[in-house]
Order: C-alpha cells, then sequence, then structure tokens
C-alpha cells in the first residue's frame, strides 16, 4: 500500500496518505487503498477507532485532476464520470465507516480532502493548516457537497462560491469544521488522546450513538442531496464552454496564473 502507510496498534488503525512529494494529491491507487484499509479495520474486532493523517508537509491539496485515465475505449465524458464517482464513493465510505473516524489535518486540507476530513467524526487541525475548496476557480464542481450539511448554507456558500483556498484553522474551528486546533508539534498527540478517549468508552454504546448522529442528517436528505450534487458536478466537469475552453486552452500554454489573469481582465474590461 505504497499510497498510504496503513498501521494497527491496540485498539487504534491509523492511515497515513502517502504521496507527499505530490502534497498527498489523492489519485485511484489511494482511493483502492484506503478503502482496502477500512474493509480490515470494519472486520478487526479490536480496532475501536480509526485515525486521518496525511505524510510531509500537508494532509492533502484534494482529488489529482491530473491523474484520470481513460480506458481503451472510453470517452473522455464516461472517465471523467468514473473518476468523480470513485472519488464520491471513497469519501462516502469514510462517512459509512462502522468505527468512530478522527482526521488530523495540518498544512493543505483542501478540495475532496476537506470533504474527507469533514466527514469525519472529529478533526483535529494544526494551527498552520489553510482550508478551502477552490474548484470554481478551475471551473470544475465539488464532489461531495458536504459543507452545508457540517457548517451551515452561508458559510458553506462562501468557501465554494469564491473558491476560497486560505481558510485558517482559527477561522475554520469558527465556522464548525474543525474541533479542536493544537499547535503543529501537539497534532499527533492531540488526534490520539481523542481516539484513546473514544476507545475508553463502552463500544456499543459509542457505535449506537454515533448510528444516531448520522442518521439524524440522513433523514434530513443528506444522502440524497450529495448524489443529485454529484450529478450536477459531473455535468459541470463534461460540459465545455468558450470560456472554459480558452481558460483550459491558456492555463495549458502558459500556466495557472496567466489563465487566471485572463478571466479577470475579461471582467475589468466590461466595467
Amino acid at each position: 500500500m505504497s499510497a498510504i502507510i496503513f498501521e494497527k496498534s491496540g485498539y487504534l488503525a491509523h492511515i497515513r496518505l502517502n504521496r507527499p512529494d505530490k502534497l498527498n494529491a489523492v489519485h485511484q491507487a489511494m482511493v483502492d487503498n484506503i478503502e482496502s484499509a477500512l474493509n480490515d479495520v470494519e472486520n478487526d474486532d479490536n480496532i475501536r477507532a480509526v485515525l486521518f493523517s496525511g505524510e510531509g508537509r500537508a494532509f492533502s491539496s484534494g482529488f489529482d485532476i491530473n491523474a484520470t485515465k481513460r480506458l481503451p475505449g472510453e470517452t473522455e465524458s464516461d472517465a471523467i464520470r468514473s473518476e468523480l464517482e470513485r472519488a464520491f464513493e471513497i469519501i462516502m465510505r469514510v462517512w459509512d465507516c462502522n468505527k468512530p473516524t478522527i482526521a488530523a489535518v495540518h498544512g493543505y486540507c483542501l478540495g475532496s480532502s476537506m470533504e474527507m476530513a469533514a466527514v469525519c467524526d472529529l478533526t483535529i487541525a494544526a494551527d498552520d493548516c489553510r482550508f478551502g475548496a477552490p474548484e470554481v476557480t478551475f471551473g470544475s464542481g465539488i464532489v461531495c457537497l458536504i459543507l452545508p450539511w457540517i457548517i451551515g448554507f452561508k458559510q458553506a456558500s462562501e468557501i465554494v462560491l469564491l473558491g476560497r483556498k486560505d481558510i485558517s484553522a482559527k477561522q475554520a474551528f469558527a465556522m464548525g469544521l474543525v474541533n479542536r486546533v493544537v499547535p503543529n508539534t501537539e497534532l499527533m498527540s492531540e488526534a490520539r488522546a481523542l481516539a484513546r478517549e473514544i476507545a475508553s468508552n463502552d463500544a456499543n454504546a459509542v457505535a449506537t450513538t454515533r448510528n444516531v448522529l448520522r442518521r439524524t442528517l440522513e433523514i434530513g436528505g443528506l444522502r440524497n442531496a450529495l448524489n443529485e450534487a454529484l450529478q450536477m458536478d459531473i455535468d459541470v466537469e463534461c460540459s465545455k464552454t468558450p470560456e472554459s475552453a480558452e481558460f483550459n486552452r491558456i492555463m495549458q500554454a502558459d500556466g495557472l496564473r496567466a489563465a487566471l489573469d485572463w478571466r479577470a481582465s475579461r471582467l475589468d474590461n466590461a466595467d
């Protein structure tokens, strides 16, 4: 499992994203590894908590938009749909895990990796962490639109519509996106302490209570809303407009900054 480091010690399972040279950008191999690790965890009665973290300078910069591969005979739209559906599935796989989950995030926690951290029961952030959902900047949609369910409509709208990628850990705490903010040097010890505290409680009572917590949102329509949002995201990703075509052309030729400057210049010229 080179894309993750998976360890079990006593009551705790630890899944560490392991592409530090790519800021732990999530690609297909990592998705497969996480799923395999979660299957192992769910079948191990000794495990009472699951900890997610990232190796290197960041938790994760999000899903790797450059890693989509087309199968023989597959259209570009089909490949995009498969990639987005798989990304959505692994986020919901974390949501559906039958053991308590804790995300310990540092550096960057962006895009769909932020959504993965958000669906965990608890999220602990290092004080250097930056959160965000920059998808609309690139003409993309949101894979798993969980934010309105976690932090509310207004806060979620500001993040996703502005394409924010500079939300500080302190701001994330105020929004309710994270449970605690600690110095980077204390991140893992704090996360492990919380995992131990959960594990010290009655396992059946913990499992039942967290199922009720999740069921409360499910009854409110969470899963149906997320599935519908995914289909809309697929439509966005598969559509091409004159603006998106020119943006992508400039980005490929001259880089992202040039493409962003081009888009901004269109607004300036319209004023």
